[in-house]
């Protein structure tokens, strides 16, 4: 339908329309419904999730970032404190909410163009202030599935690596933290040039998948980019070490640190 007749059935101007649509603007629970319904959706789970959604006022601790970092460093954060659950690929960097304070700090010096002192240490912070979401009342699963290349990556030198592999194994301690590898016997897998950050949401229609870019991150949510990326993360599965291996893969390239 037209702006304009949607509009019509909310009684509101047509420019509120698309603000409220691409998220410029603040929506209530009540108008969620109203537009599920004017727009013929039926799948109530996914209306009472948007309605949550949308119910949600208070400003999350990101916020405090906001000016300061790029828009995209707010959205990785608001992307892992909402979801139900945290899938995460990688090959040669290690997740950053398994990162040390250390190794995120090597690991931003290293950007491109350089960032002052400043800036890195603000980017440090953002990146320990997402392990909030370990804290939650309702943490969500995380399920790390990372390369032996990026377990032997040495930002920060030896000593920085060994404490963040100590951190590995510390973190996959918890309940809801699982870490699996894939060793380099292995050989080639699928993905094998991707960082994937695959979010579950409440209903399945709201996952999205965030890829880490050079020129930064990537949100995808369309049916069909969700479907690959989940596939992908399945075929990962199969050539992943186990849980308990993985562990003894990370104390042995520790040993060799």
């Amino acid at each position: 339908m037209t702006t304009e007749f949607a509009a019509g059935l909310l009684g509101v101007p047509r420019t509120n329309v698309p603000n409220m649509e691409s998220g410029r603007s603040g929506i209530s629970p009540d108008r969620v419904r109203v537009l599920a319904s004017n727009y013929g959706c039926l799948d109530t789970g996914l209306i009472d999730a948007l309605a949550s959604m949308a119910s949600e006022r208070e400003k999350g601790w990101w916020e405090a970032y906001r000016g300061t970092l790029p828009a995209s460093f707010l959205d990785i954060a608001e992307l892992e404190w909402h979801a139900t659950r945290l899938r995460i690929a990688l090959t040669v960097h290690l997740p950053g909410l398994l990162q040390t304070e250390a190794r995120a700090r090597a690991v931003f010096e290293q950007v491109f163009p350089p960032l002052s002192e400043a800036e890195i240490e603000t980017r440090v912070a953002q990146r320990m202030d997402r392990m909030r979401i370990f804290d939650k009342p309702n943490p969500p699963d995380v399920q790390v599935i990372v390369h032996e290349a990026a377990l032997r990556m040495e930002f920060g030198g030896p000593e920085v690596s060994r404490k963040q592999l100590a951190h590995i194994l510390e973190m996959s301690q918890r309940d809801n933290v699982t870490v699996r590898a894939i060793p380099f016997k292995m050989g080639g897998f699928p993905g094998a040039g991707h960082s994937v950050v695959y979010a579950g949401a409440a209903v399945p229609q709201l996952d999205t998948v965030e890829l880490d870019c050079t020129h930064g991150p990537e949100f995808l949510d369309s049916e069909l980019q969700i479907t690959k990326y989940r596939t992908q993360l399945e075929q990962l599965d199969a050539v992943a070490l186990a849980a308990e291996p993985s562990k003894d893969l990370i104390r042995a390239i520790t040993h060799q640190l």
